[in-house]
């Protein structure tokens, strides 16, 4: 029995509430806004719940310039692929969501629903996309360690409770937990089981 209509939320969502407007401003001006606490908290319970079955991103990495206007001339979307894991992890420290539901919803679940070929599990005879996590680390978001070619984040001033150690894409290190890595030729297609 497939599902056949899916759900997704992105992590800003399950972070930021409108009382994050007053600090923030446009950098988490967003389509669909970020609403109340109450509809954080209800997205986390439908994640939760099984409602919601993909936790996404919103990478959408708008220069601080074009930021940094009236709010109906600025562009909605937030840079987030480099901090998302870390949030997730920050949720799941506060028992928002548990570690086996943030690997289902952020990896195995988007391998399923899209039916990407040896992807999204750690299996033998898949691609090796790995993040190795410190989760005793400790990661400030400083505007020196912001890795975005924007160069802002709306989680600058935060300090997360875990630090990624390592990332490998294709079985290969791109990221050694300090700078990223220039792989050659690292690049392979996705293939879809379809």
């Amino acid at each position: 029995d497939k599902k056949n209509i899916t759900a997704e939320v992105c992590i800003h969502h399950l972070w930021f509430n409108k009382l994050d407007y007053k600090k923030l401003g446009n950098l988490i001006k967003c389509n669909p806004a970020i609403k109340n606490e109450s509809d954080r908290r209800a997205l986390i319970q439908a994640l939760n719940s099984d409602k919601i079955d993909i936790i996404a991103t919103d990478h959408a990495p708008h220069t601080w310039q074009e930021k940094d206007q009236k709010y109906d001339k600025a562009p909605a979307g937030i840079p987030l692929a480099q901090h998302c894991l870390l949030a997730l992890l920050e949720l799941q420290k506060k028992d928002e969501i548990s570690l086996e539901t943030l690997v289902e919803k952020a990896c195995h679940n988007p391998a399923r629903r899209f039916e990407i070929s040896k992807r999204g599990f750690i299996k033998e005879g898949y691609y090796a996309d790995l993040v190795f996590v410190d989760l005793n680390g400790v990661t400030p978001v400083t505007k020196d360690s912001i890795l975005y070619k924007c160069k802002w984040s709306p989680f600058e001033g935060e300090v997360f409770n875990s630090r990624i150690a390592r990332t490998l894409v294709n079985g290969e290190e791109v990221f050694d937990g300090n700078k990223v890595l220039w792989v050659p030729n690292n690049a392979k297609r996705l293939i879809f089981d379809r």
